[in-house]
Order: structure tokens, then sequence, then C-alpha cells
């Protein structure tokens, strides 16, 4: 117990005890604060990943349509046409048969 003064003894003992109390929790209370913040951030990383996620599945899936509206937007026929008759052409044989009709006119 306290010196005795003009204030009852109870009294300080609580006022004592309650200080005591209020020192005796701080560290779990900023512990608690802690762990608190630690799931806050780990919550808030979480929601960036998912948003980060569903906006490549929607770059991903804008390059998707393009590429199909681009090969729809294909003439194929046309191409495949022009394509064959590029492969199928003989142009160093026809360069030589110029070249002699050339020499032979002249």
């Amino acid at each position: 117990m306290a010196t005795p003064t003009a204030v009852n003894g109870q009294i300080t003992d609580a006022v004592t005890q309650a200080n005591v109390k209020v020192l005796g929790d701080s560290p779990a209370m900023a512990l608690s604060h802690i762990y608190q913040t630690l799931a806050h951030s780990t919550g808030l990383s979480f929601q960036n990943a998912v948003a980060a996620q569903q906006q490549m599945n929607m770059a991903a899936q804008a390059a998707t349509v393009q590429g199909v509206s681009l090969l729809y937007t294909l003439d194929t026929a046309a191409d495949s046409v022009a394509t064959s008759k590029v492969n199928m052409s003989d142009l160093p044989t026809a360069l030589i048969s110029l070249l002699t009709a050339a020499k032979a006119g002249t």
C-alpha cells in the first residue's frame, strides 16, 4: 500500500491497478493492431491480383476477337487464287523464252 495521504487508500489502489492494466494490455493491443493491418494489406494485395487478372483476361479476349475478325474479313478465295498463280508461275522459263524471242526478232 502507498503511504498514508488524505485520499482513501482504496482509491489509490484502484487507480494504480487501472494504470497497470493499461500498461499490461498495451503490447497485446499493439500486436492486434499489427495483425489487423497485415490482414488488411494482404486482402488489398489479393484484390489487386484479381483486378489485374480480370484486366488481362479482357485484353486476351479483345485480342482474340480482333484476330477472329481479321480472319473473317479476309477474302480467302481471291487470296488462294492469287497465291496459287504466284506459286505456279515459272518466271525463269518465261524470261528465257522472251529473251530468245527478242533475239530472234533482231
